[in-house]
């Protein structure tokens, strides 16, 4: 199948995650929510590496890309771009001192899916992204607006996704606030999001605020190292986990799903 581009698409039944080597102006990243900390650049490269290879462990090929150094929050690839079965869609991020990155990544996903992509005045964060099955529910965030939501929703429709804005308040992206673990489940801090828009799952409501974010690869749970009361909730409920230090990339106010694209 070619991709937009006319080049080669790769189709494999393992699955790949595009990651981003860590900036070395990582200190100079986008905040929102956090107080500014300074970030050890080195320990933050051997997390990234660290979590990389969790993934390896559960049966992951990791695609990654080189830093770019120009961009601060480049690590962060989740969120100039969303994979899905069909299509990748290049978003528009949130805040312009990363509006660039969507180019930049647009030639690694194409190798995988074929492109669409989004244009102003919309503005779109794949952290903002949940996906449950072909339902996508899509945080309406200080980094995603409802020109953003109804480009996505357009550019889906053929496709048969349903896409639904969700209010998003207290936290970065939806993804902050919530993620889907899996077997029907939402993992979610309630005071961050309005949930009501979720359909047909059960919610687990995570004891540490900013605990709700990870990552569900192979049945298994990714997960920052540092909420134990959100992962011991998690195992009575059924689920295994893999706690990962990304102590230095929340600094920066990211977490497990941010730190890579997902293709399966």
């Amino acid at each position: 199948m070619p991709s937009a581009g006319g080049a080669a698409v790769v189709l494999s039944s393992v699955p790949t995650a595009i990651t981003r080597a860590v900036s070395a102006t990582l200190n100079d990243c986008q905040l929102t929510w956090k107080k500014r900390e300074p970030i050890d650049v080195a320990l933050a490269r051997r997390q990234h590496r660290a979590y990389e290879q969790a993934l390896e462990s559960l049966g992951v090929r990791i695609d990654q890309l080189p830093p770019l150094d120009q961009f601060p929050d480049a690590v962060f690839v989740e969120d100039p771009a969303i994979i899905l079965d069909e299509l990748a869609v290049i978003t528009a991020p949130g805040t312009p001192s990363r509006a660039a990155e969507g180019a930049a990544i647009a030639d690694a996903v194409a190798k995988y899916r074929p492109l669409q992509r989004m244009s102003p005045p919309a503005t779109l964060d794949g952290g903002d992204v949940v996906r449950i099955g072909r339902d996508l529910y899509v945080g309406r965030s200080k980094r995603t607006n409802d020109e953003g939501i109804a480009q996505l929703r357009a550019m889906l429709r053929p496709f048969d996704y349903t896409v639904t804005a969700v209010a998003v308040h207290g936290a970065l992206h939806l993804k902050t606030a919530c993620t889907y673990a899996g077997h029907d489940t939402l993992l979610a801090n309630p005071e961050w999001a309005d949930l009501s828009a979720f359909r047909g799952v059960r919610l687990l409501t995570t004891p540490e605020p900013w605990g709700a974010c990870v990552l569900e690869v192979n049945n298994v749970l990714v997960m920052p190292t540092n909420y134990p009361a959100t992962r011991a909730l998690l195992e009575r409920a059924g689920f295994s986990t893999l706690p990962v230090d990304v102590s230095e990339l929340q600094k920066a106010e990211g977490g497990c799903t941010c730190l890579s694209l997902l293709i399966q």
